[in-house]
């Protein structure tokens, strides 16, 4: 079973990264960019038949170590 997980900065948590492409698009003559923020991008497939178990354990390994609970969210999608 596969699962995209997408990881964005919660929005009060300042994005410097998001802020030096916005610049650089921006300098590029994309004037109409109104914002931009960076985040990440994962699939994940794993051997489980069982749709909620195969997701919880997907769930884990954003827990323990893919996603930074402190300042970033996640989302979980059956692909």
């Amino acid at each position: 079973m596969k699962f995209s997980i997408k990881v964005t900065l919660k929005k009060d948590v300042l994005d410097p990264q998001g802020k030096v492409v916005r610049q650089t698009l921006q300098n590029m003559g994309m004037d109409s960019l109104k914002s931009l923020r960076q985040g990440k991008y994962f699939e994940i497939e794993v051997n489980e038949n069982n749709e909620t178990k195969a997701k919880d354990k997907v769930e884990d390994m954003c827990i323990k170590l893919l996603v930074n609970l402190i300042i970033e969210d996640f989302e979980i999608s059956k692909i």
